[in-house]
């Protein structure tokens, strides 16, 4: 097990949070010392996908500790340098933007505004409808910006959903590890699933 403090940032893809919760609790077998934050999103909205509060104390179970969901609470990272690495899984198109166009509104985006002053890595895990349209840009913009790293992505549903991306999860561990050498893990573009 190693010792580097991980936060792990939710947002609001809701299709995608069960498969993030699973992420998460692969993750905690290799670095355990998990930070967890949440977008107001996840923290308040109940969908057919659950319930916000059993998706929060299921947070509160891996990470065995309270999440941050105030940019108050997350504003310290930085100066304080409280994480060696910061996940952003699931990120949404709404989150590329605003990581892209530097707005720092919700406990998530400021994590990350905090977390770069100190030049230290960012993993995102993208998850969006629209990654090969309006997204698009934003995904460019932060591949070409230091210390931000990318978990591998592909199309989920050519046919049905021609422009939707989503990360493989199942590769986050493994981006995190090379995220903490200032390695992108490749290749980052991956063929269909199955």
């Amino acid at each position: 097990m190693r010792e580097e403090r991980v936060g792990f940032a939710l947002t609001g893809s809701f299709c995608t949070l069960q498969t993030a919760l699973e992420a998460m609790e692969t993750l905690a077998e290799v670095y355990p010392n998990l930070v967890p934050i949440v977008s107001p999103a996840v923290a308040e909205t109940d969908t057919r996908f659950g319930r916000a509060e059993d998706f929060r104390q299921k947070i509160v179970e891996l990470c065995g500790r309270g999440i941050l969901s105030e940019i108050r609470e997350v504003e310290p990272i930085g100066p304080k340098q409280l994480l060696d690495v910061l996940v952003i899984a699931p990120c949404t198109g709404n989150t590329l933007a605003k990581l892209a166009a530097g707005v720092a509104d919700t406990a998530v985006t400021m994590a990350a505004k905090s977390h770069l002053r100190n030049g230290r890595p960012v993993v995102v895990a993208v998850s969006t409808n629209d990654g090969l349209a309006g997204a698009s840009r934003n995904i460019g913009e932060l591949l070409c910006r230091k210390h931000y790293y990318f978990v591998p992505f592909r199309q989920d549903d050519p046919m049905e959903k021609p422009t939707s991306l989503v990360a493989d999860l199942g590769k986050l561990t493994q981006t995190v590890t090379a995220a903490l050498e200032g390695r992108q893990v490749q290749p980052l573009l991956l063929g269909p699933a199955g």
